[in-house]
């Protein structure tokens, strides 16, 4: 294919992205999974909304042990998604509505059938002996480290033909690739190739910190509060949490690889890379040496705003932390993704307050300094699923229930047409997992056309962003208050706005600095507020914006 030329090579800095999980978008062939075509045909609704880039959580061939994060093959489609022809149509439909196309590339980990684990595990001696990490055991038989699975249980497998274990950071038939290896990293950017080739827009790089381990296979530390690899890694049922994971993750070497995987991209025009940044504490500092010289990753997001704090002080902290460790960087802000619980479910305290809490979230959302990442179906006020047992399918909560029920919650099929059964997601019988009614209560049909609707707010509010250089890439500086108020300025040329969020269930005042003089205010949507004297006066769960001079 032709590489393109032309067009903003920065599009990604402030853009709004759209995460489409796919099986769960949009069901064409009637088989109860959602598929490449059918995210092609709900596409002009995407372009709707006013985001810039859609991205694709796993496509690719996969026996689909994880849901697609662990690939088979990196090159072809999983033909219960489709064909590799339907990719195509899809690409040309998205970058006709002025969309681009990030997709996610799963490469610290292959399924145990791809042809490089199956070749690997034959015997000591075959090409690809060293494709993967491979260690003997201890003398009594045991795991050659503590190295514990996020997905529960040791890090490390037994095989019984090669009388070794294998590393494996998730699901036991996940095995890691061995990234100390230059002929895996050639192979894995030759894959990378050919979806760039293909004309896509981007990477999603999952759990990008993972790529390489210690080399001498060292024990991790126990994990000690404030000083090491706490966070939002994994939830406090797991045992994964304690410990301080300084030697199964985040090398030194990875930054060698992330530099290759750059310069590959540099030679298409405009294309860019998001990583996932799963390191506890540490991930600010692990972003900032990802991101910064330009000469790695684009961009890159943590876990920090996906926890169950929405209040002024975390935001602050998470952003002003992030502004003051990554100097030359950038960074992706998300309230929700496809691994963490509906942030609606997580924010609102009451059922009733759930679509103030979800206009005002994207309304904060929408106006700090870095690119914004919106989970499909969070633009319509969706909470967290409550599944039954019987009904799950993502391995991790199978492994923890009923302590941590996993992922499905936040993975149901996308509401489109209330009255329909599944809500207009599939003919099928039966959906891989149930569309519950308050969800579907919640579809697109039902708030098309409603002027304050969550969907609305959602529309008005990304327009608003577009309208105001300032959100896109201006400089933001918070200002104190005595209040538990969200209070920042962005500013960019001749321009400055000033925002103030009340995220608390009272009535609140923000004092006006010496100096600042109020101006225009402006119609950001939802906005309330009332000016007395030199304080802005805000209820709860509201927010201001106004033009100011300083």
């Amino acid at each position: 294919m032709v590489v393109r030329t032309g067009g903003n090579a920065d599009w990604w800095r402030g853009a709004v992205v759209y995460q489409v999980y796919p099986r769960s978008f949009q069901d064409t062939n009637g088989d109860g999974l959602g598929d490449l075509k059918g995210i092609t045909r709900r596409l002009p609704y995407i372009a709707s909304l006013g985001v810039d880039a859609i991205w694709l959580s796993p496509f690719f061939k996969s026996p689909m042990a994880d849901m697609g994060y662990d690939v088979s093959d990196y090159c072809d489609v999983d033909p219960i998604f489709g064909t590799i022809a339907d990719f195509d149509e899809m690409m040309v439909a998205a970058h006709a509505l002025g969309l681009k196309v990030i997709i996610d590339q799963v490469i610290s980990h292959t399924a145990d059938v791809h042809p490089w684990f199956v070749e690997s595990r034959s015997s000591r001696t075959n090409d690809k002996a060293d494709w993967y990490v491979w260690a003997d055991p201890k003398p009594d038989g045991t795991a050659p480290n503590n190295w514990l699975s996020i997905f529960g249980g040791p890090g490390w497998e037994w095989d019984g033909v090669r009388r070794q274990y294998y590393q494996h950071n998730f699901l036991t038939s996940q095995p890691d690739l061995n990234f100390h290896n230059a002929d895996v990293q050639d192979a894995l950017l030759k894959t990378v190739k050919f979806w760039l080739d293909r004309g896509v827009d981007g990477f999603r790089l999952d759990t990008v910190n993972y790529y390489f381990c210690d080399k001498l296979l060292r024990d991790n530390p126990p994990h000690e509060p404030d000083t090491s690899d706490g966070g939002l890694d994994a939830p406090d049922t797991n045992p994964y949490g304690m410990q301080n994971h300084l030697y199964d993750k985040t090398q030194p070497e990875n930054i060698g690889f992330l530099q290759r995987f750059r310069a590959l991209l540099d030679r298409y025009e405009g294309r860019t890379t998001a990583g996932e940044v799963g390191d506890g504490a540490r991930s600010l500092k692990t972003v900032a040496a990802y991101t910064t010289g330009g000469d790695k990753l684009h961009m890159c997001y943590t876990f920090d705003l996906l926890g169950p704090e929405f209040t002024a002080a975390h935001i602050r902290n998470c952003v002003d932390a992030f502004q003051k460790s990554v100097a030359d960087g950038w960074v992706c802000w998300a309230f929700s993704n496809h691994d963490v619980n509906r942030h609606l479910s997580r924010f609102a305290k009451t059922v009733e307050e759930r679509p103030v809490v979800a206009k005002l979230a994207i309304s904060v959302l929408a106006t700090l300094r870095g690119s914004i990442c919106l989970y499909q179906g969070e633009e319509l006020g969706l909470p967290e699923a409550d599944l039954a047992f019987e009904d799950l399918r993502d391995p991790y909560g199978i492994r923890f229930w009923p302590a941590f029920k996993g992922r499905d919650g936040c993975r149901t099929p996308m509401p489109w047409e209330a009255a329909k059964a599944h809500a207009g997601f599939t003919t099928a019988e039966k959906s891989w997992l149930p569309v519950p009614y308050e969800q579907a209560a919640l579809s697109v049909d039902v708030q098309e056309g409603d002027a304050h609707s969550v969907l609305t707010h959602y529309r008005d509010t990304l327009a608003f962003r577009k309208k105001h250089p300032a959100l896109i890439d201006g400089a933001m500086t918070f200002l104190d208050t005595n209040q538990d108020l969200l209070v920042f300025t962005r500013r960019k040329d001749s321009e400055t706005l000033l925002f103030v969020f009340n995220l608390t269930r009272e009535a609140a005042a923000f004092g006006l600095p010496a100096g600042m003089v109020l101006g225009e205010r402006l119609e950001m949507p939802g906005a309330g507020g009332t000016v007395d004297g030199g304080k802005v006066v805000l209820g709860a769960l509201e927010g201001f914006c106004a033009r100011v001079t300083t």
